[in-house]
Parts: C-alpha cells; sequence; structure tokens
C-alpha cells in the first residue's frame, strides 16, 4: 500500500501550474445571437514532465457582474518547463439589462475591468490536479 501511495505521488506535478495572463481580449460580435469573448490563457508548466490540460472552468466578470463562463473540455499536451497557450472563449450573457449597457459600451471603446475566476484541471499518469485562475485586467475593446 505504501508503494502504491509513493508511486501515484511521484508520477504527480512537484510544482504547480501557473496561470500568467489573458491575451488578446476581443469581443466577437454576433448579429444573430450573443457576443463571444474570446481570447489566449497564457500558463507556464515549471515541472520537467509534460502534462495533459483536461478541462478549464473559468467565470468572466466585468465590472463585478458575471458576464459568461468558459467550460471546455479539452485534451491538450502541456511541455514541460515552458509557456504555452491556451484559445478560449465564453458567450456573454445577456439577461442582465445593465450588462447589455456594458457589451455595448465594448463596441465604443470603453474601458471594463474584467476578472477571470476559477480554475484549469490538468493530468499526469491519472492524477488530476485543479490549479486556481484569478486574474484582473483593465480591457478596453473595439
Amino acid at each position: 500500500m505504501v508503494a502504491l501511495c509513493a508511486l501515484v505521488f511521484s508520477c504527480a506535478p512537484k510544482e504547480q501550474v501557473v496561470f500568467k495572463s489573458i491575451n488578446n481580449l476581443l469581443l466577437d460580435g454576433d448579429m444573430g445571437g450573443s457576443p463571444t469573448l474570446k481570447g489566449d490563457a497564457l500558463f507556464f508548466n515549471p515541472n520537467k514532465m509534460q502534462t495533459r490540460l483536461k478541462e478549464i472552468k473559468v467565470d468572466v466578470m466585468v465590472d463585478g457582474k458575471k458576464a459568461a463562463e468558459v467550460d471546455q473540455m479539452m485534451d491538450i499536451v502541456v511541455p514541460k518547463q515552458s509557456d504555452f497557450t491556451v484559445p478560449i472563449q465564453a458567450k456573454l450573457a445577456l439577461q442582465d439589462m445593465g450588462l447589455l449597457d456594458a457589451v455595448i459600451g465594448f463596441f465604443g471603446g470603453k474601458s471594463y475591468q474584467v476578472q477571470f475566476v476559477g480554475y484549469i484541471r490538468i493530468v499526469k499518469h491519472g492524477v488530476t490536479i485543479k490549479v486556481p485562475v484569478k486574474y484582473n485586467q483593465e480591457v478596453k475593446l473595439r
């Protein structure tokens, strides 16, 4: 039993994958439906082993109001000891009328405080690890 525990923990990444930033953030206007917020999430894997990214689950807050949710299942190889980028996208929820004003402001080039809060899930040899994501960025979208 001790040997099994040692084997499982030796396969797990030693250090946590680090969330660094969201780049290339843009609002893709869809005249027929909800606009989509798109961007590239930048991470760093400090470990000497590659892992696999299986899930991204992040709430997107615009000026303190939940505007969207990124909920993507994937199977991406995470290279060892390097930065890696994952494309993300989220449909904006327009039910809240205050949010509708914010989205209209996006098209006008107004600045907003955007916060990303949630986690990514990585796997190595069957061991799952959730990496927290918490990031604030002032964004001016056109």
